[in-house]
């Protein structure tokens, strides 16, 4: 089969068209004929081993996964004889980090926790979008933020992959949400239900007055300083994407930073949960949450798709068409 691999961690330059050997199923696990696959910002950080510390979970001198790709969409070809939820023929996806990632190829095995039924009205290309960027939003907004109805919830980096999501689940968990983004995706995010929408260009957030009960920070520059002076007294901050230096002031200075009984700032450290992933099966079958695809790419193009990617404009999620 071919797959895309990376022996040595570095530029997209290191990942590299290839055939490799067919995975077989485990006991527990499924052999998908991957239809579609997508990419995420955790998949540049495998790439590049950055931040340093990420090598000491994935390969210190090399990559410990050689094959990239978390989220999938496929068809099970195969089951191990254990395997009780999936029977051959059956079209699901999932989010397949915990199971040694390899979803930037034309097959790979998982465990069968790992995945859902795709919904019928929903296309490979679309579920494939949903797995990591969407659990990381419903787990940094209901699981760490504590989200309530009725609450302010502001979402920085809200025309991003996780970002949104974030918006779409915010608003189905009953908040008053409030975008930032960049002038050219506002009309995207009033779009998918923001009732407020902020060009980061012309207005910084952090100095207009206004406090938040939860703040998810998806993407953006701000100093963790200034977001604890935009959260209201019991107000949760969320970091769950940006640049290093805000996740070492999330992981370092998170835990100073917050009050015994008031304001928490907090680094969101997302895994997969099969509970969440039918949640948002279910969400992605009524319509309620709508994956948004900026580009599609083919297997032997996913270096271009890596190197879009670094440039940070994308806007909502970037696909691998296997077929």
């Amino acid at each position: 089969m071919k797959a895309i691999v990376n022996t040595k961690y570095g530029s997209p330059e290191v990942l590299q068209l290839k055939e490799v050997e067919k995975p077989v199923p485990g006991e527990n696990e499924v052999l998908v004929k991957v239809h579609a696959a997508s990419m995420n910002a955790a998949d540049w950080h495998l790439m590049r081993a950055k931040p340093f510390i990420a090598r000491f979970a994935f390969g210190l001198f090399r990559p410990k996964h050689t094959i990239l790709g978390a989220d999938i969409a496929g068809v099970v070809e195969a089951v191990g004889k254990d395997v009780k939820l999936f029977k051959v023929g059956d079209e699901v996806f999932g989010d397949i980090s915990e199971c040694g990632w390899g979803g930037f190829a034309e097959y790979t095995c998982a465990h069968e926790k790992a995945l859902a039924k795709k919904p019928s009205n929903v296309s490979f290309e679309q579920a494939a979008a949903v797995p990591l960027a969407a659990n990381t939003a419903l787990q940094g907004l209901r699981t760490t933020g504590k989200i309530k109805p009725g609450q302010k919830v502001l979402i920085n980096g809200a025309s991003g992959g996780v970002g949104t999501y974030a918006v779409q689940i915010a608003k189905l968990l009953g908040a008053e949400v409030t975008a930032v983004c960049s002038s050219k995706n506002m009309e995207m995010v009033r779009s998918l239900g923001a009732d407020h929408v902020i060009d980061y260009s012309r207005e910084d957030f952090t100095k207009n007055g206004i406090k938040y009960d939860l703040i998810l920070a998806a993407n953006g520059y701000n100093c963790i300083r200034d977001y604890k002076h935009s959260l209201s007294a019991q107000g949760n901050y969320v970091m769950s994407g940006g640049t290093n230096k805000q996740l070492f002031q999330a992981l370092l200075l998170g835990p100073l930073l917050s009050e015994k009984k008031g304001r928490q700032l907090t680094a969101l450290m997302s895994k997969p949960d099969r509970d969440n992933l039918q949640y948002l099966k279910d969400q992605l079958a009524m319509g309620k949450i709508v994956p948004v695809i900026d580009r599609t790419f083919s297997l032997a193009e996913v270096p271009d798709a890596m190197r879009y990617l670094e440039e940070g404009h994308a806007r909502g999620k970037i696909v691998i068409n296997m077929r």
